[in-house]
């Protein structure tokens, strides 16, 4: 079987897979630490809400979208405290989701490439 260069079995030995599928994987963890540096949430708040979420039963069993639980258990802790709803939160991925389909291959996605320019809005 052809294993496509860089994949886990062509890691040196004693190096483990990325611990990140994506980018985005890797910023939502980064943001929830630096919430919680903040001081914005405890562990023990995050902790319930990230258990809350990957306990509902529509939870992979392989855990393939542990990030999805993750990034959903980080928008309603910060709705919950009020420090984000979830409509700005909702509003805000729409812009960047329009941003990158507005954005040329191989650019950086920036939200100013929102062709609506309703990121503006919600600043």
């Amino acid at each position: 079987m052809n294993r496509p260069e860089g994949a886990a079995a062509d890691l040196p030995p004693g190096v483990d897979a990325p611990v990140f599928a994506e980018p985005w994987q890797a910023e939502a963890f980064a943001l929830t630490v630096a919430l919680h540096d903040k001081g914005l949430f405890s562990w023990n708040e995050w902790a319930d809400a990230l258990s809350a979420q990957v306990k509902k039963p529509n939870a992979a069993a392989d855990g393939r979208d542990y990030y999805e639980h993750w990034l959903a258990a980080l928008e309603n802790l910060l709705a919950s405290k009020g420090l984000a709803a979830k409509s700005d939160v909702d509003a805000m991925a729409h812009a960047w989701e329009r941003a990158a389909h507005a954005t040329p291959h191989g650019k950086p996605i920036l939200l100013e490439n929102d062709p609506t320019g309703q990121d503006q809005a919600s600043r």
